[in-house]
């Protein structure tokens, strides 16, 4: 009853299962590309952030498995599909996972490693802290993580190279537009159509990545505290002055995805089986294999038969 309800609720959580999405976030990254053609011409990927893997997924289907299929597709010409997290996550095909720090320059220097040496066309990031409600310290939080997938970047990330990563909208977001600009001639912050009108959530799409002359990644946080404004005024803070008045600066902002197709605020009818039967919810296409939260299940489930002595290995990920 429940999983019917959510199907019911979220289109885009149902086509995701039906279509073989670990999440409905794929379809994000699917509208944005649609949108900024971001995989044109991509041959070396890294995925920060990236468990469960729906993002690698989109990765691996529309870069890695077609130049596969290919008749040419040799093992040299392969796109190469780096994904990165803290958590471990379930194989993907032609993803290469590495289990690390994104704020670490030793996770850069393996990414570069497994890329012989060359570097990255493409980043993306879909990572998010745990929300608290509170839009103001979710926006800053969001950002500090954006800046910390800005650190591997630099390291990684080819000149004229792209990079999507989430954003939180607030009142602070022409800062972090701000910063973004110094790195990147052109920003777009994004909404794809399967992003829900009621989250505050969006993408910043950076592309044409062209550090300033003489940039040093060890300087990028000294740097990012004096960034001038993007429309050229050096002696103007970005944290005050330029903000407001006739320096105020406006943000690109495109909404993405068919604007036809699916609402992800509205709720759908289930579809019925051919044989007439009530509809079966799906179950989700891979669990998470080794959650946070999963000590936390095991003490709940060895609670509930009576002592902490039950076996916790088989305590199930659904309880």
């Amino acid at each position: 009853m429940g999983k019917a309800s959510k199907d019911k609720r979220d289109i885009y959580y149902r086509k995701a299962k039906e279509e073989g999405w670990r999440a409905r976030s794929a379809f994000k990254l699917l509208q944005i590309d649609q949108e900024f053609n971001i995989f044109h011409g991509v041959k070396r990927v890294v995925d920060l952030c990236a468990a469960p893997g729906s993002w690698s997924q989109v990765l691996s289907r529309n870069l890695y498995v077609p130049a596969k299929l290919t008749s040419d597709g040799k093992d040299g010409d392969l796109p190469l599909i780096v994904a990165i997290d803290l958590q471990p996550m379930a194989p993907i095909e032609g993803v290469i996972q590495v289990q690390g720090d994104i704020t670490n320059a030793r996770t850069a220097e393996v990414v570069i490693r497994h890329f012989d040496g060359c570097k990255a066309d493409l980043v993306v990031c879909d990572g998010a802290p745990d929300v608290t409600g509170l839009h103001d310290m979710d926006e800053f939080v969001q950002s500090q993580l954006i800046l910390a997938a800005l650190t591997i970047v630099t390291h990684v990330l080819k000149v004229g190279g792209k990079f999507v990563a989430k954003i939180f909208r607030g009142k602070d977001t022409s800062l972090l537009y701000c910063q973004l600009k110094l790195f990147f001639s052109q920003v777009t912050f994004a909404k794809p159509k399967s992003s829900r009108n009621s989250s505050i959530e969006a993408f910043a799409v950076c592309e044409n990545y062209a550090p300033p002359d003489g940039f040093k990644e060890k300087d990028l946080y000294h740097l990012l505290e004096k960034v001038g404004t993007p429309s050229g005024a050096d002696d103007l803070d970005c944290r005050s002055g330029w903000l407001e008045g006739p320096n105020k600066v406006y943000i690109p902002f495109l909404a993405c995805g068919d604007l036809s197709g699916y609402d992800s605020d509205r709720s759908y009818p289930l579809p019925s089986t051919e044989g007439g039967g009530s509809y079966q919810s799906l179950d989700p296409v891979q669990p998470p294999i080794a959650p946070p939260y999963k000590t936390a299940l095991d003490m709940k489930k060895a609670s509930s038969h009576g002592g902490v002595g039950a076996d916790s290995s088989k305590s199930s990920l659904d309880s």
